[in-house]
């Protein structure tokens, strides 16, 4: 069974996030549990923790179907070393949250090498980083999500993200989160059906689908191996429809949140909608929006 959904907004409290599924038809989702542009935020009160365990209850959502995502801030391969401790601190009090909140994965992008060290040495400490933080914590899953490559960004190939996997000592709690437009922009091409099958051997190989614990679901803006980050909605961009039509058909993704971070919210019911449909042998038509929205509460992906 697949478990599509989106990134959807917390305004009001985190309690309103399966709400706000459900809203748009969502069967997953993936939120924010404090603020992503600060470093700090309040603890979360036991009113708001038992509110959104309850709404989760009401609106049928199991913590393995929520990919929680990391404040944008945190770098656990900063070159620092006090720098990396505040880093990793910052991740440990992420988990933290989400075991509050009864939530067992944390999805986080993993790192960067700013220019100050090889990306070798950037891996481990992103490692080093996971292993601190699962031994202060327990019960949630690190999930290592690919990158577009960008900038001095890590964990765009395959090879990088089994290698932080490979550093990781407690490796029941590690996974990996597979973004289609991040894959794309680091030069696998999965727009085609000979690229799709071949990039999902070469994970299969590397890092292996018993790692996989979530995917985001994006067209993309950015072009094949271009190593840019931009999110698009689903058939407007480079990826075109094939992709999400394999994804959607392919039982290797059942059972993981699919969740949307394209760049117009309003067209979420619409995509969710589409992408259930591409399951048939004749799939609806995917509408098209006449101009685009801000992603809720100001979110980048």
């Amino acid at each position: 069974m697949k478990f599509v959904g989106a990134h959807v907004s917390t305004a009001g409290g985190v309690h309103k996030a399966p709400e706000n599924a459900a809203e748009i038809g969502a069967k997953g989702f993936a939120l924010f549990t404090k603020n992503q542009r600060q470093w700090k935020a309040p603890p979360l009160a036991a009113d708001e923790i038992k509110a959104f365990k309850d709404n989760c209850v009401k609106f049928g959502y199991l913590p393995e179907h929520i990919l929680p995502h990391d404040s944008y801030l945190i770098n656990l391969g900063q070159p620092d070393d006090a720098k990396h401790r505040a880093a990793t601190d910052a991740f440990i009090d992420e988990m933290v949250r989400c075991q509050q909140l009864g939530l067992i994965l944390l999805n986080f992008h993993p790192g960067s090498h700013l220019g100050e060290i090889s990306e070798a040495e950037c891996l481990e400490r992103i490692a080093a980083a996971i292993n601190r933080a699962l031994t202060e914590t327990d019960s949630v899953t690190a999930v290592i999500e690919n990158t577009a490559g960008q900038g001095t960004n890590v964990g765009y190939s395959f090879e990088q993200v089994a290698a932080i996997i490979a550093g990781v000592k407690d490796k029941s709690r590690v996974g990996v989160c597979i973004d289609t437009c991040h894959t794309f922009a680091a030069g696998y091409d999965i727009s085609t059906d000979d690229g799709f099958d071949w990039t999902f051997s070469q994970f299969e190989r590397h890092v292996g689908f018993k790692y996989l614990r979530g995917m985001h679901i994006n067209d993309a803006k950015s072009t094949l191996g271009s190593h840019v980050d931009r999110h698009e909605n689903l058939g407007k961009g480079n990826l075109g429809e094939n992709v999400f039509r394999r994804i959607m058909r392919d039982p290797r993704f059942d059972g993981i949140p699919l969740v949307l971070e394209t760049i117009d919210p309003s067209l979420w019911p619409e995509e969710i909608a589409w992408l259930y449909s591409l399951r048939e042998a004749k799939p609806g038509p995917l509408k098209k929006a006449s101009k685009k929205a801000a992603p809720a509460d100001g979110e980048l992906f």
